[in-house]
């Protein structure tokens, strides 16, 4: 019954996926226009019959994605690398700031969760700082940092903190009275008692804000790269836009899409299996 529904959903999606091709390329056919006479000032600067308006077609990013594809690592100078090294430099950003996030936050998050106290003397903060876009502490953090990459992997550590720490304060606070209570009982050490039974008990909810971060955090770098330009898959967006190639532009947003994806159902089976081991 499981494996139909995976089948019956799979061919839904291809004829979703289909379906959207067929728009895409109905609404980017060329339209055969009537030729106009140019005028004196076209002919004497050569004005080109073939330039192309609009969006391109399905086949043109096809044909994009297979030559970005073909030699993703390439490096030609400071502003032509391969696809393949400015996803890299991404991901080398987001996991820094992330794996920064994850050493405050979750050590914080269980003192807070095991604390009344604590927790109502920092909860005003949090809710100051949670709301402030990441992006609002760039300008701050290149003046301090002077250093675009640095700068970049503050951002995105601070974007990638709130989940973490929200999540985990949140699991440990959940914990049952009863494990708590056994543990007292049974005179256990504070540390003991975190790591053996608080932990384990909260590891699902530890997981699903570091999941909600990684998708925060990889959403924030490219908009991050466009500011600070340099390397990265956002700067790679923002440079082919500026050099009037849409099918690069497109290629680029599909490839943040998987990579998201991928980061996503990475951390999905992570999840899982603390689930499952809980």
């Amino acid at each position: 019954m499981k494996n139909l529904l995976t089948i019956k959903a799979a061919l839904l999606s291809l004829i979703i996926f289909l379906f959207f091709l067929a728009i895409w390329h109905t609404a980017t056919r060329p339209v055969v226009k009537p030729v106009a006479q140019k005028s004196e000032y076209q002919q004497l600067m050569g004005a080109s019959d073939n330039k192309q308006d609009g969006l391109p077609s399905p086949w043109q990013v096809a044909q994009t994605i297979k030559k970005n594809l073909s030699d993703p690592f390439y490096d030609r100078g400071p502003n032509d690398k391969g696809v393949g090294l400015q996803v890299g430099y991404s991901l080398a950003r987001v996991a820094g700031g992330f794996l920064l996030a994850a050493v405050v936050a979750i050590p914080l998050g269980f003192m807070i969760g095991m604390s009344p106290l604590l927790y109502k003397a920092l909860n005003p903060f949090i809710q100051i700082l949670k709301p402030i876009s990441p992006l609002a502490w760039m300008p701050l953090a290149l003046y301090t940092i002077k250093d675009s990459a640095t700068s970049a992997i503050f951002v995105i550590f601070i974007c990638s903190i709130w989940p973490m720490l929200i999540n985990t304060a949140y699991g440990v606070a959940s914990v049952k009275n009863e494990w708590i209570n056994v543990a007292r009982t049974l005179e256990v050490g504070i540390m003991r008692k975190a790591l053996l039974v608080i932990l384990p008990a909260a590891a699902p909810t530890i997981m699903t804000g570091m999941r909600i971060s990684m998708g925060i955090a990889w959403l924030v770098i490219v908009a991050a790269e466009m500011l600070v330009g340099g390397t990265g898959i956002g700067y790679f967006v923002w440079n082919e836009w500026n050099n009037l190639s849409l099918n690069n532009v497109i290629f680029a947003i599909l490839m943040i899409g998987f990579v998201g994806m991928v980061l996503d159902l990475l951390f999905g089976m992570l999840q899982r299996y603390v689930t499952y081991v809980e």
